[in-house]
């Protein structure tokens, strides 16, 4: 589709009027407007409006192209607009706009609008076309302009245009169907837990290599834990079959608006790629629709989300973005004590060397962030930016006021669901109100109303309980304390990076933020079990494992080294009654004998190198090989040689 195809000489103004960014898009919402492409012309600003919501579109370089889907748009179209002196759109570079494209595609439209966007964003790039397009004297010469820079973007397009003309058209259009189809790939998918380091790696690889035993092209889009990778590109999305999302955290979804898509968690792209490639081939799955306005629609695109998966979803959507804070800070405050002399002063052990208390202070620092983080990206997970600034509040309250974990998990809900309550009570308000809703209604109310409900109703009952528990933990010794140790490290084991596995790794953060630094080494014991266990059996019992197996096995004693227990989970899922077994028991053997020998991590995470930091780390190195020893014989036993 040409840029020029969906432009009107009336909707183009070479000097406009205003000052500001409101200003400038009633005017381009006008020149909408009398070209005869709007239903509703309230309806298409408002959507407008929203998108600026979201994030502003002034894309720098004086660039500007506010855009909306809606069902107020008759047909795809574009409405330009010039300021020569520019205006302040809060583009991401700070500079001033001059050049205005605004998009208006109809909600039937698949991607139109991204297409159009991609096109211009692709055109503009010439700073000496931009300088031409501002300067232009008149309508004719600026459609001139840009109807020429297209041809030499996309001679491609004009080629295939020349022979559809001398050619007949229904040969023309197979051939560029089977162009579309050896280009761009049938499937892709997104994949993404909360930690963004096993599971979301191995759903991809498991839905790559089931497309690829069916002969079907396919493009997986990973949302780890340093970024996306491979991501997913406009003219992908828009020649795709069908999107499968594989998450346990939330994604980026409004480019899919219009598309078919099946979400579904990121275990299912491990264990169920095979029912997962076949149902995307077949189209199986509804169309996805990302306006607010149509979000009931959506219900059946989630395969077995209920309410308290959406609430796993929201926790672990703070759990993940807290997480960076609490390693970083709780190793730097461990090498504190390393770098430390505690004959000093043992009453400040960690502070009395200069070094030491220069990491203690760092890694205090990180440390402080930990509750506010992880209350105001729950609040951000359910209801977006404008929770963010009342989960921050409702998080540093908890901590201040002694909540606690516990507190900022509940200050995150209350300020994400404080908001959508609010978004609801402010609904009704008239369009030019709309803009100060985020930065002033929403912040300015929610932060008082967190800050009354922690103050009054949150903090004295959570208060009294974190109490309660610290001084249970306190008081438990002998055989009370190995019982918790076989429970947090049998937990780990139990679905190896779901959610029993996640509780104890949770369980262990609130301990450790509460001082019981035990509770955590016992945590991280009983989380490296699994794959040190089954990289043991591969080693000593080949004949239990296939020959690809046996090449995974050696893999498993680097994830288990670095704690990363989904290293287990290929095998867990080959031979569950077998394998989990096993696992568990071993991993409660570590569990209960870290506990035995008093080892303390005041780190959350790191494996095998953080052993340094850990008190007794020979009994703790003993506590982990028992474990792994114990479950690698289990699992030999359990495990029948193969038949050759």
């Amino acid at each position: 589709m040409r840029i020029t195809d969906l432009i009107d000489k009336k909707s183009i103004n070479l000097n406009l009027k205003s000052k500001n960014k409101l200003d400038v898009i009633d005017e381009l919402v006008e020149l909408m407007y009398g070209s005869g492409n709007l239903k509703n012309k309230e309806e298409y600003k408002k959507a407008i409006l929203a998108r600026e919501e979201l994030s502003t579109t002034g894309i720098g370089e004086g660039i500007a192209i506010p855009h909306a889907k809606t069902t107020a748009v008759k047909k795809a179209s574009l409405s330009i607009g010039i300021s020569k002196d520019g205006i302040d759109y809060e583009a991401f570079d700070g500079s001033l706009a001059n050049l205005f494209f605004m998009i208006a595609a109809p909600d039937g439209a698949n991607n139109t609008h991204l297409e159009v966007l991609a096109r211009l964003s692709t055109i503009l790039m010439d700073e000496e076309f931009r300088a031409k397009l501002i300067n232009a004297n008149s309508k004719d010469e600026f459609l001139d302009l840009i109807n020429q820079k297209e041809i030499e973007k996309f001679p491609e397009e004009y080629e295939k245009e020349e022979i559809k003309l001398e050619n007949d058209a229904v040969e023309i259009k197979e051939e560029i169907q089977e162009e579309i189809e050896l280009k761009y790939p049938k499937v892709l998918a997104v994949t993404a837990c909360p930690t963004g380091i096993a599971h979301t790696f191995m759903a991809a690889e498991s839905l790559n290599k089931t497309a690829n035993q069916k002969g079907v092209s396919i493009k997986v889009e990973t949302n780890g834990s340093s970024g996306a990778k491979n991501i997913l590109t406009n003219e992908e999305i828009e020649h795709a079959n069908c999107i499968i999302i594989a998450a346990d955290k939330n994604v980026d979804m409004a480019r899919f608006n219009g598309k078919k898509v099946i979400i579904t968690k990121v275990a299912n792209g491990i264990h169920k790629a095979d029912e997962l490639i076949d149902k995307a081939v077949k189209g199986e799955a509804p169309i996805y629709h990302s306006s607010s306005y149509t979000k009931n629609s959506n219900e059946d695109l989630i395969e077995e989300e209920g309410a308290l998966r959406k609430i796993y979803k929201n926790l672990m959507n703070g759990v993940s973005n807290m997480l960076p804070f609490v390693v970083a800070g709780g190793i730097l405050i461990a090498l504190s004590f390393l770098f430390d002399n505690y004959e000093i002063d043992p009453a400040n052990f960690g502070k009395n060397t200069p070094i030491a208390a220069y990491l203690n202070m760092i890694g205090g620092y990180a440390f402080d962030f930990m509750l506010p983080v992880l209350a105001g990206y729950i609040a951000f997970s359910i209801a977006d930016r404008p929770a963010l600034v009342v989960g921050f509040v409702g998080g540093i309250i908890a901590k201040e006021g002694g909540a606690g974990f516990l507190g900022a998990l509940i200050a995150g809900f209350l300020a994400g669901y404080l908001v959508i309550g609010l978004k609801k009570l402010f609904s009704s308000l008239p369009q030019a109100l709309e803009g100060i809703k985020p930065i002033l209604l929403f912040p300015l109310l929610g932060t008082f109303i967190i800050s009354l409900l922690m103050t009054f109703i949150v903090m004295p009952p959570v208060v009294a309980l974190n109490n309660g528990m610290t001084n249970f933990l306190m008081g438990l010794g002998g055989s009370s304390r190995l019982l918790l140790g076989i429970v947090v490290g049998a937990m780990m084991a139990v679905d190896m990076g779901g959610p029993v596995n996640k509780a104890a790794y949770v369980f262990g953060i609130a301990a450790l933020e509460a001082g019981q630094f035990e509770v955590m080494a016992a945590v991280m014991a009983g989380g490296m079990v699994p794959p040190l266990a089954i990289a043991l059996a591969t080693t000593f019992f080949k004949n239990r494992f296939t020959e690809e197996e046996r090449k995974s096995g050696i893999v498993n004693y680097v994830m288990g080294l670095s704690f990363i227990t989904e290293g287990a989970i290929p095998f867990a899922a080959a031979d569950p009654i077998h394998v989990i077994p096993a696992c568990v028991v071993g991993s409660g053997i570590a569990g209960a004998l870290s506990m035995l020998f008093g080892s303390a991590l005041r780190a959350p995470h790191g494996g095998i190198f953080v052993i340094p930091v850990i008190s007794n780390p020979i009994g703790y190195l003993i506590a982990i090989c028992v474990g792994s020893v114990v479950g690698m014989i289990l699992l030999s036993i359990l495990k029948k040689p193969i038949d050759k």
